[in-house]
Order: structure tokens, then sequence, then C-alpha cells
């Protein structure tokens, strides 16, 4: 159960070690306000009829859109064509920016 939780939510073991922190910072805290949300609408939605469907579609585009974004995090960017050897990106800002 613990390798279970480490592979969601530790930043070094999921899907999304292989972003800048920065970048995984921004998007846990989006994750973890999309599943305060979820788990707030379906506590929330308890005593409606509806509280069965609400609450399970409601975990359902959660499970979804995490899944989605931890696919994407694993693709290759821009970024991995000016990776430097030890890790370090040699070039963040390609647009001169």
């Amino acid at each position: 159960m613990r390798d279970l939780f480490a592979s969601v939510m530790n930043e070094n073991k999921n899907p999304l070690q292989s972003l800048p922190k920065i970048q995984r910072y921004q998007i846990m805290v989006i994750l973890s306000l999309m599943w305060s949300t979820i788990f707030s609408v379906a506590i929330g939605s308890w005593y409606w009829w509806g509280e069965l469907v609400i609450g399970h579609v409601a975990v359902a585009t959660g499970v979804l859109f995490t899944g989605l974004t931890f696919r994407a995090a694993r693709k290759k960017t821009h970024r991995d064509m000016y990776r430097a050897t030890d890790g370090s990106a040699r070039y963040d800002d390609i647009w001169g920016g």
C-alpha cells in the first residue's frame, strides 16, 4: 500500500519526476485542488439521490485526468533535446526570454 501511495504522491517516484521541480510543484498543486474539489462534491452531495452518480463520476473523472497528466509527463519535450549528460538542462529557455 505504501508503494502505491508513493507512486502517486511522491514527486521523485511518480511519472512527473522527469519534469523540472517547479513544474512538478505546479502540476501537483493543480491535481490536489482537483481532488479536493472532487471529494467535496462527493461528500456534499451525500444527501441527494444523485450522490452515487455525482460522486462516482467525479472520482472517475479525477482518475482519468490524473492518469492523462502522468502519461503526458512521460512524453519527451524540447527540454530533453538540450539535456546534458549529467541530467541538468543546458539551455532551459530556448526562446531567449
